[in-house]
């Protein structure tokens, strides 16, 4: 028991520091997460992914396009909301990440000058509670649409 005494304890140590870490990574979230307020003549709403994706990477795509399509479908056929799905990993998808400022997986809103990271929230409720999902995506679009009328 004595030998792994010291072990323990270095595990409860790091838990606790990354446990913290994301904790207070996203305090402020309202001001972190948005760059910028001034909305450009459309609505970006992207999903930058890796080659490789596991169920929840997926399910961040699927509720995040289904969403946008559903509450905006107006806005989309007047070309003022896209979503756009864009591997990370593909040389095509280089330009758009630049502009996105991308740099991993991100779920990201852009209109103008404004950016929304909306990522940890993509990752912690596609799977377990899409419609909070889908209520933080209508509470970043909606400001930026009142914004361009």
């Amino acid at each position: 028991m004595k030998k792994y005494l010291p072990l323990m304890i270095i595990g409860i140590v790091a838990v606790a520091a990354i446990t913290a870490l994301v904790a207070f990574r996203n305090t402020g979230t309202e001001e972190g997460n948005k760059k910028s307020v001034s909305a450009g003549d459309k609505i970006e709403v992207f999903y930058f992914h890796l080659t490789r994706r596991c169920v929840t990477c997926q399910a961040v795509e699927n509720v995040s396009r289904d969403a946008v399509s559903e509450i905006y479908a107006d806005e989309i056929k007047r070309g003022k909301v896209i979503f756009r799905a864009l591997n990370i990993e593909d040389k095509a998808s280089e330009p758009e990440a630049e502009r996105a400022q991308a740099t991993g997986q991100c779920l990201l809103v852009i209109s103008g000058e404004t950016r929304i990271d909306l990522t940890s929230e993509g990752f912690m409720y596609a799977k377990t509670d899409p419609d909070r999902l889908k209520a933080e995506l209508k509470k970043a679009i909606d400001p930026l649409l009142k914004e361009m009328e």
